[in-house]
């Protein structure tokens, strides 16, 4: 996690470039085409800034390229001490397989659905619900960045109709995955039909992340603290119940077009 000093260095340096920009906080976000409500938060240090705000901020202030190099100590953000070695894992896969039971994958939610979801369990206090969700917008980057990793979620069709955060939460949600789809040919989603009935799947959600040197690393989502999953043994086994579980599901045409009509029936 970044020091709250580099924080106020890059709130300071925003701050700076705006001033001989001669720019206020509302045409600076005109111009970049971000709200002018978040560029306040993050002057005040009360929010993160993402690589794609401090790219647009370098690009429209002529900076040189000073916000994002900042942003890039920043890193994704507070999250929690047991995920930051993921997260580390994460930034360095070549391909990301993932596999979920009942939520929406964390790469793939929107802010509003994020929100929903960290909200629901009443375990965390407001700013620590926003706090993790900038991380996890942060995180979200790898999918849009230079040289994305291959993608590959597969979700079980009872994630699309589970209400999080309301109708319309829902709706800009799958309509979301469709238009991520569509744009990054390396982002991938498959549905499992709730007619398939028992499948390996229903044991719970995981994800492997295949890295440069060439090894599988796994991860076990769970309510405490995930677990990572290394030794080559194991590594198989999940290699294995992504296999089967990818073997009941629909194609990744299939799955937009339902994903679509689902969408269509939030209303």
């Amino acid at each position: 996690m970044a020091e709250p000093t580099t924080l106020a260095l890059f709130a300071g340096e925003l701050r700076r470039f705006r001033g001989i920009a001669g720019l206020s906080q509302d045409a600076l976000a005109q111009r970049i085409n971000f709200s002018s409500a978040l560029i306040a938060k993050i002057e005040l240090c009360q929010r993160r800034a993402t690589r794609e705000f401090a790219k647009r901020c370098d690009s429209v202030m002529e900076t040189g390229g000073l916000l994002e190099r900042i942003q890039a100590v920043l890193g994704p953000g507070p999250v929690l001490p047991w995920f930051r070695h993921w997260v580390g894992l994460e930034q360095e896969a070549v391909a990301i397989r993932c596999f979920q039971l009942s939520v929406i994958p964390g790469l793939l939610q929107t802010e509003a659905y994020a929100r929903a979801l960290l909200r629901s369990g009443g375990l965390l206090t407001a700013e620590q619900v926003e706090e993790q969700v900038a991380a996890r917008l942060a995180r979200q980057e790898i999918l849009t960045g230079p040289n994305p990793p291959l993608f590959t979620a597969v979700v079980d069709e009872r994630v699309l109709r589970q209400p999080v955060g309301g109708a319309g939460v829902m709706r800009e949600q799958l309509l979301h995955i469709v238009k991520l789809c569509a744009e990054q040919p390396r982002t991938r989603i498959q549905v499992v039909p709730t007619s398939v009935g028992a499948y390996a799947g229903l044991n719970g959600p995981f994800v492997i992340a295949s890295l440069s040197d060439g090894d599988d690393v796994g991860y076990l989502d769970d309510q405490l603290e995930g677990r990572f999953v290394e030794r080559v043994g194991d590594v198989r086994t999940v290699q294995r119940l992504w296999d089967s579980i990818r073997g009941e599901a629909l194609s990744h045409q299939q799955s937009i077009e339902m994903i679509r009509e689902v969408a269509e029936s939030w209303n």
